[in-house]
């Protein structure tokens, strides 16, 4: 059984980073409302807009139906990130702010990034497109989350967060043009982008601002 797992992964690496997307960003998402005390219905809005928002988006721009209405396990793996955060808010004191949650931060925007690449690269979109396209699958539904949060999305002015979905998108494109396999390419995405990510997290890396070039 685990030999068939890892044939299918292997055959279409999309299906793998798509379901590790969800469940990573519904738990991120979810975590968020829950620091900011939102009822369960509320926890759950926000979980999954956090996982579907950025794959809708995704599907519409190389038009084809989001597999969030056409898919009953795409909704299955987001109610379980939802409630695995649920358990982490239990188990722990900040599970917002807490490793396990920014690691599976870090670990959705590679797996997203890499699965909107793929699909932007079977759709035969330019070079641009495919890394907007990887970078729009990343980040959309965060920065949807943040809107239903009532707060400015932080892609647009906080942290090397956007940046690491565009580096990643950009590597899947230079390994597929070179002439790499679906899954190198894949790897190679994700690898770069979970690789930046948790590098700024860990260093503290940011984009500077316009005020910073100012004179002093």
């Amino acid at each position: 059984m685990i030999r068939d797992v890892t044939t299918a992964v292997l055959a279409d690496p999309f299906v793998a980073m798509n379901a590790i997307g969800l469940v990573a960003f519904a738990l991120v998402g979810a975590s968020k409302a829950i620091r900011e005390e939102y009822d369960l219905f509320g926890i759950a809005v926000v979980g999954l807009a956090t996982a579907f928002a950025g794959g809708a988006t995704r599907d519409l721009l190389v038009n084809r139906v989001p597999l969030a209405l056409s898919d009953p396990a795409e909704i299955g793996l987001g109610l379980l990130g939802v409630a695995l955060a649920i358990g982490l808010s239990i188990a722990l004191e900040s599970p917002d702010d807490h490793p396990v949650t920014l690691v599976s931060d870090a670990v959705g925007l590679a797996a997203f990034t890499t699965a909107g690449a793929i699909v932007a690269s079977g759709a035969g979109v330019s070079s641009f497109g495919v890394v907007v396209v990887a970078t729009i699958n990343a980040v959309g539904g965060g920065a949807i989350a943040d809107v239903l949060l009532d707060r400015p999305p932080f892609i647009l002015f906080e942290d090397f967060y956007a940046s690491c979905a565009v580096l990643g998108g950009t590597t899947y494109w230079i390994a597929a043009t070179v002439g790499a396999s679906g899954t190198t390419a894949a790897a190679a995405c994700a690898a770069i982008t979970v690789g930046t990510r948790l590098a700024a997290v860990t260093y503290g890396w940011a984009l500077p601002t316009a005020q910073q070039f100012e004179p002093t």
